[in-house]
């Protein structure tokens, strides 16, 4: 065994014999594990050409290469290619684009846009006067009453336009409006009736 500390009754051994019984070691290691490697078909195994079944030899130079090469991680192409095999006969469109995605980043050639899917038109609120054909500006955030039973609900934008074409309405801001809306609304009210 070498010594890496210098002791009074010997000498640290040189840097030389401690690399040669680290390989030793290391060797040994490798030889312990033989017949497992040969039980396992997955396990990476030196070239034909340097590998010896009854002697268990230290790989280095290109054996040592092949094996480092089937345990590296596969490239980002490689993994691309593989879903790409993986959905082939795939009828989901998500999972395509997804697979198709990956080939493109894979390759540099992503886009560097997002495509969204088309939405079905927005819903209009109920506060959007039939003859007006604007589209809301936001959620539904105030309940104009004034019109008969319980208000009608709507966005800041058609509720300020439906308050304008019936005089007598004012605006109350549901629970999960933000603060001042009501007043905003109130406000746009007297300003579009001073036009």
């Amino acid at each position: 065994m070498t010594d890496h500390v210098p002791r009074p009754e010997r000498t640290a051994t040189s840097p030389e014999a401690r690399v040669a019984e680290l390989h030793r070691l290391a060797d040994a290691d490798y030889a312990s594990t033989a017949r497992r490697r040969a039980a396992n078909p997955t396990w990476p195994v030196a070239p034909a050409a340097s590998r010896n079944t009854t002697v268990a030899e230290p790989l280095y130079g290109a054996a040592a290469i092949d094996i480092r090469d089937q345990l590296r991680e596969p490239t980002d192409l490689q993994v691309a290619v593989d879903v790409a095999h993986q959905l082939l006969d795939s009828n989901s469109v998500p999972s395509l684009r997804e697979a198709l995605r990956l080939l493109l980043r894979a390759i540099g050639a992503e886009t560097t846009t997002t495509v969204l899917p088309t939405e079905p038109p927005a819903l209009r609120c109920p506060a959007a006067i039939p003859s007006d054909s604007t589209a809301c500006d936001g959620p539904v955030v105030v309940l104009v009453l004034g019109l008969g039973d319980g208000g009608v609900a709507g966005c800041e934008h058609h509720a300020v336009r439906l308050m304008a074409a019936a005089p007598g309405t004012y605006p109350v801001a549901l629970p999960h409006a933000p603060a001042g809306t009501a007043t905003r609304v109130f406000r746009a009210v007297g300003e579009a009736g001073r036009r």
